[in-house]
């Protein structure tokens, strides 16, 4: 981009955050009118808009489900203080321009928010609250929503994330969009690092009582509970363990990486696990590609287990061309925080 961003006036700035359940981000920039694009040169994004100008970024604490004890409180308190850290790191003229409400527009990528649901309403109204805004300049989503604007531009293409969870989402660049899975670890947890720790466990006790050929998963999933395999009470000791409210999907997901360690070393149960948990990520790209009809979908990964689960993510790569030639994966454009400045810049066009 060549020349210089225009100048900050007071709520002159977007925002754009990402608020995860271990930490939110908050990114602020100097929107772009269509005129001032033209003016500086700025490159438009794949669905024809100007890109915003970064300014700052910031972070606070993470976000709970709206619906939990304290969730509320907690994503007030999210946005509240990972703008203000933002602020902060304006540079001093800009800070003192920036007024008591610097904000125009504001979008909000959230752990826990679906589509269309009295969820997101809340979300909206409690941000609205939280940044001082009008709901018409407000955006409240998923977080993978963003991550999908971001890794795209707007343009069409597919993002699938594999951490704790797992989910796919996608768009065709044309205003439709499609998901596929993410129904919460109780119900839908397949592809995730969660699942491959979980299945690998739940194959050690198979194993424990003889319903399945013992190996050396049993031995490395038992040591990294603390727990040995001549312990007969060990399977208690599990059953009692997972049911506890600190375990939950993070306890299972903490095994993964010690069945992928298994399956590299030749471990059966291990690479069965790795290979059904692929297939389990290929499927639901392709079915986010056939609900929008795209035939050669690009296609981004993300999150934990498939940034270092190497193993798994070899395997999706492969499963995902035996089922769907025409997909190929690229690198992201952007990260949710870029996805959410655009749904900003949005609002902020709208507004002008």
């Amino acid at each position: 981009m060549t020349g210089s961003p225009p100048p900050l006036q007071p709520r002159s700035l977007i925002a754009g955050f990402d608020a995860g359940q271990s930490h939110t981000r908050c990114r602020l920039a100097l929107p772009l009118p269509a005129a001032v694009a033209r003016e500086t040169g700025a490159e438009p994004s794949a669905a024809g808009q100007a890109e915003s100008v970064i300014v700052a970024e910031g972070e606070g604490p993470g976000v709970w489900h709206l619906a939990a004890p304290d969730g509320p409180e907690r994503f007030r308190a999210a946005l509240q203080l990972s703008l203000q850290s933002a602020l902060e790191r304006l540079p001093a003229e800009a800070q003192a321009q920036a007024g008591r409400q610097p904000l125009l527009a504001a979008a909000i990528g959230a752990s826990g928010i679906e589509q269309g649901t009295a969820v997101q309403e809340e979300g909206r109204r409690l941000a609205a609250q939280a940044l001082q805004l009008p709901l018409e300049r407000l955006e409240v989503t998923g977080d993978e929503r963003t991550a999908l604007h971001g890794a795209f531009a707007g343009g069409a293409g597919i993002l699938v994330i594999s951490g704790t969870g797992t989910i796919a989402v996608g768009q065709d660049g044309q205003g439709r969009s499609h998901r596929c899975g993410g129904w919460g670890w109780l119900l839908d947890g397949a592809g995730s690092a969660m699942d491959i720790g979980r299945d690998g466990l739940a194959l050690s006790l198979r194993m424990a009582d003889g319903r399945a050929p013992e190996s050396e998963l049993r031995r490395a999933l038992w040591q990294a509970l603390d727990l040995g395999v001549e312990d007969p009470q060990a399977p208690q000791r599990i059953k009692t363990l997972v049911v506890q409210p600190q375990f939950g999907a993070a306890g299972f997901a903490a095994l993964a990486p010690v069945v992928h360690d298994l399956a590299r070393h030749g471990d059966a149960g291990a690479a069965a696990i790795l290979e059904a948990n692929a297939t389990a990520l290929a499927a639901m790209v392709t079915a986010v590609a056939v609900a929008l009809a795209l035939q050669n979908p690009a296609v981004v990964t993300s999150g934990g287990a498939l940034r270092h689960l190497e193993g798994l993510h070899q395997r999706f790569a492969q499963r995902l061309q035996e089922r769907l030639g025409g997909a190929h994966l690229v690198d992201p454009r952007g990260d949710a925080c870029a996805g959410a400045l655009q749904l900003a810049q949005q609002l902020a066009d709208q507004a002008a």
